[in-house]
């Protein structure tokens, strides 16, 4: 069972790294610590009942063996459960990601038609601020000199008449200081 750790908690990192379960991206060495920490646990807590379990359809086997197939059973299942919610978070970050560059679409269409001409020179290079993940997101454009910005408000999940709102010159970096 321990070479199999060893094996599953490597495959595990790759795993964790090509398709983390949370966030957007995971470092290679944060990967391996989450997947010891799952396997350990894994191991720790069901080798032994699930290697009872096995004993009983297969009493033949000694104590140790049906455990070591139990641990790695369950090493087996944490890699499967990886792989499980890595593609269901995948899946949530790239519609988070369409609704970005949605916004920005959003937004550069509305800036070039109503913003200042200084501003309309740059719209190539947004500055993006998300409120809200996949429904609101502030987003400015510098002016040509850089001092100022012209900023909205976009909420892609609205008709895109209604989507985009004015929201001032502060640029984001002051918006996201807040009040204080």
């Amino acid at each position: 069972m321990w070479p199999a750790f060893l094996v599953a908690t490597g495959a595990d990192a790759v795993i964790g790294h090509l398709l983390p379960p949370a966030g957007a991206s995971q470092t290679l060495f944060g990967a391996a610590l989450l997947a010891c920490a799952f396997n350990l646990l894994a191991v720790l807590l069901f080798s032994r009942p699930l290697g009872a379990a096995i004993r009983r359809y297969r009493p033949d086997l000694p104590r140790f063996v049906a455990k070591d197939y139990g641990g790695t059973t369950m090493l087996a299942i944490v890699s499967v459960a990886l792989i499980a919610v890595g593609f269901a978070h995948r899946s949530t970050l790239d519609d988070n990601t369409r609704m970005l560059n949605d916004a920005i679409a959003r937004a550069q269409a509305f800036i070039g038609d109503r913003a200042p001409d200084e501003f309309r020179r740059n719209l190539s290079v947004v500055d993006t601020y998300t409120i809200e993940t996949g429904r609101a997101y502030r987003i400015c454009v510098m002016s040509g000199d850089r001092l100022h910005s012209y900023c909205v408000v976009v909420r892609p999940n609205l008709p895109f008449a209604r989507s985009v709102k004015f929201a001032g010159y502060e640029s984001n970096s002051v918006f996201a200081q807040g009040f204080w």
